[in-house]
């Protein structure tokens, strides 16, 4: 870069250096002109097609990488479905393929690829060294002009609709004008002149955002919620990791900027990411990217997030990706819903999302390409879709359909003191689904009966360690203050599977083909009796002077009850001997999720105070389809007369036996869904507290006696599509199915 050769001939330089370093017969830099990627330079590739060939972004290996602004390591390049064969090249000899984008601006304006005769996967020191040139090179191509000047732009110029579509997060309607959560930091420099000063500015980033995160922790408003302040201990435990630091330091010995070596160190985190299966190990490579990020904003001396701007007016927030507690920083107020690149179900900002009733959008592909700051969102989480820059008639039809869905938020909050008994006098019990703290204040709201499945597993899952007892009796018991006299069920912790806990030794988190079927739930903490002991400890110190009411998740044989109630009822027995204040009662339950339980249920039922039917797993269990596989999902409907004999079946020897039986799940707060369940015999669900106020409405609009006349006609001789009868019945009846 230090020499008085032009641009191009620079070019030529590098791409002869890297093939040597790397002994690849190919080395070749594509660079965007004109909206495409032209080949400006190559070692190995025939030179006669350099400035002739060019491929659109998105088009080919080389037009993927840019598309995506994403790396690419491949053994056989041919295998990938985006390769595209160029005959001029004479590239066809070649088999391995490794290419990292040239970023300015957040934006790809090109693509450092090579290549090699024999299939390899190149190694992980080669491809950051790719990485870092790649890095230079951005600034080279900026200070020669080689690329255009809008294609340096953060964004093209955008203009009119556009519908978005991504993964609905958290359900609802929300309308604002978009925010960056993360002004672009925009790293200017790469090449470091001083490599002692550019480390020591490191030192002092990493000591500033070490004392923001401690800050964080003592703020009163985390420490609201128990759990708010474990994410924030997730933080702490990144932020003081000597591994990351490290990483850093080496890449400012290459020759970085500090700037760079973070970005570099990132880039790294995000190639990770990709190739990790593990959900929740995932989302805390996100942890990590999300505190990268706040010290790349503290070393460049730059702005932080949004939030600490304040946010004006109502906003729809706009991120690659989120951490919990960088929402938590936002004025509740006026943040009205957001949009990610990136997300998952199971992300710890989706709890707390869910928690403060914001409307979350996830996997948003190309997200910060299509929403520039300050559009205006109409962001339906209901069906997954944003529509960006919408039309008056756009904005008025959403309108309309905003104020008839609060509309019917307020004739359903008029029935909060309503009790759901149905039109032929019978009592339905109508309690909640939680897992947090802040869930507790909708019990009031809706005027729930209780919480029939509180999610024990939430306190661990956004914990940095496994939490102590102290910290679990007192969740216990503020959950226990909140619902006062209503019941409240808690199910002991489900974790492992696709809830793995990193905190966990290695061989308690083994790689199930199958991770809904593995080691998890009651199996699990069976087998760290540890665990176990704690959580029963905590619940019943949590109950003292109480009703306690417990059930184990996954149960598939007696024995398995019979050893998870045994734990707690030593438990019991120890703290009776220490004196201690005991609950007035226990009753056990369990949640029957997997089949074969309910071939033992002769057996179980003398021993059980209730059951709660958990509909997501034994729908899964028993068609054998993996319920986050969109195909199977959409195959395998709950309104199909196979579970709905088998729970009828169920409910019969309950009811028999004397013992309450519930659903807990999805599926009872789907209007539809909950028709039919009433019909087979289900007199008590548990589902999600937006769904309390229209299975409120449905209830005592209903005949309970005439839909399970009508249900027992319908599993006596199916009909080809049962869920087209029970809407038909429901229309006839009068009844809104939606």
């Amino acid at each position: 870069m230090a020499s008085r050769l032009h641009a191009q001939a620079k070019l030529n330089q590098v791409v002869e250096i890297i093939g040597d370093s790397l002994d690849s017969e190919v080395c070749s830099i594509y660079l965007l002109r004109e909206g495409m990627l032209e080949l400006f330079a190559t070692r190995g590739l025939n030179q006669s097609a350099v400035h002739v060939t060019r491929m659109a972004v998105g088009e080919g290996l080389t037009g993927t990488i840019a598309d995506n602004i994403e790396t690419l390591n491949l053994a056989e390049a041919t295998a990938h479905p985006d390769f595209s064969y160029r005959p001029e090249t004479g590239e066809d000899k070649f088999h391995s393929f490794a290419g990292v984008p040239i970023v300015r601006h957040e934006r790809a304006v090109g693509v450092l690829c090579v290549q090699h005769v024999d299939p390899r996967r190149y190694a992980d020191v080669e491809i950051e060294a790719l990485q870092t040139t790649a890095m230079v090179l951005s600034e080279l191509i900026a200070n020669a002009d080689l690329v255009d000047e809008e294609d340096l732009g953060t964004n093209p110029a955008l203009s009119g609709p556009e519908i978005i579509r991504g993964l609905a997060l958290v359900k609802g309607l929300a309308s604002g004008t978009a925010v960056l959560h993360q002004p672009r930091v925009t790293v200017e420099y790469v090449v470091a002149e001083d490599t002692e000063a550019e480390r020591q500015r490191v030192y002092l980033a990493f000591d500033k955002m070490r004392e923001q995160i401690d800050r964080m922790t003592t703020q009163a408003e985390f420490g609201v919620g128990g759990e708010h302040d474990e994410v924030l201990a997730t933080y702490k435990m990144f932020a003081y990791d000597e591994g990351w630091a490290r990483r850093i330091n080496e890449a400012i010995e290459s020759g970085l900027t500090a700037e760079a070596a973070i970005e570099r160190v990132q880039q790294r985190t995000r190639m990770r990411m990709r190739e990790i299966d593990d959900p929740l190990l995932a989302e805390r490579m996100h942890d990590l990217e999300d505190l990268s990020n706040r010290l790349l904003r503290i070393v460049s001396g730059q702005l932080g997030t949004a939030a600490a701007k304040g946010l004006r007016e109502d906003t729809i927030l706009i991120a690659r990706n989120l951490g919990p507690a960088e929402l938590l920083e936002y004025d509740r107020r006026r943040l009205k819903g957001v949009v990610l690149e990136e997300g998952s179900l199971t992300a710890h900002v989706v709890i707390v999302a869910r928690a403060m009733g914001v409307p979350v959008l996830g996997r948003v592909s190309g997200l910060r390409r299509l929403v520039r700051e300050g559009d205006q969102l109409l962001l339906d989480g209901d069906n997954g879709t944003a529509t960006v820059r919408p039309s008056p008639p756009l904005i008025e039809a959403f309108d309309a359909r905003f104020a008839k869905s609060k509309e019917r938020q307020a004739a359903y909050a008029k029935l909060r003191d309503v009790q759901p008994v149905s039109l032929d006098g019978k009592r339905v019990t109508v309690m909640i689904n939680a897992g947090l703290r802040d869930d507790m204040p909708m019990l009031n709201v809706t005027g729930a009966d209780g919480i029939g499945l509180f999610r024990t597993e939430f306190q661990f899952l956004v914990a940095a360690a496994l939490p102590q007892r102290d910290r679990q009796t007192r969740l216990y018991r503020d959950v226990l203050d909140a619902a006062g006299d209503k019941p409240v069920i808690f199910r002991t912790v489900d974790i492992g599977g696709d809830k793995a806990l990193p905190y966990l030794r290695e061989d308690d988190r083994e790689n199930d083909e199958n991770p809904a079927m593995g080691w998890r739930a009651l199996r699990l903490a069976l087998e760290r009796e540890g665990l176990l002991k704690a959580q029963a400890r905590a619940l019943l110190e949590a109950s003292a002077g109480r009703t306690l009411n417990v059930m184990f998740p996954l149960v598939s044989e007696p024995w398995e009850f019979d050893a998870a109630r045994a734990v707690f009822e030593a438990q019991r027995q120890f703290l009776k001997k220490q004196k201690k204040l005991l609950p007035e009662a226990i009753n056990y339950g369990v949640m029957l999720e997997v089949p074969a339980l309910a071939e033992m249920l002769d057996i179980m039922l003398p021993k059980l105070s209730f059951i709660s039917i958990g509909t997501n797993d034994l729908t899964q269990f028993l068609f054998a389809a993996d319920r986050a596989n969109p195909k199977l999902a959409e195959r395998y409907d709950w309104l199909n007369p196979s579970i709905l004999r088998f729970m009828r079946r169920v409910v019969k020897a309950a009811d028999e036996a004397g013992v309450a039986v519930g659903v807990c799940g999805e599926m009872g707060g789907r209007r539809l869904e909950a028709l039919a369940l009433l019909g087979i015999g289900i007199r008590r669900l548990s589902i999600t507290p937006a769904a309390v106020g229209p299975i409120k409405e449905l209830v005592c609009k209903t005949n309970l006696a005439d839909i399970a006349e009508a249900m027992e006609g319908w599993l006596a001789n199916p009909p080809a599509n049962l869920r087209a009868e029970v809407q038909q019945w429901a229309l006839d009846h009068g009844l809104d199915s939606d």
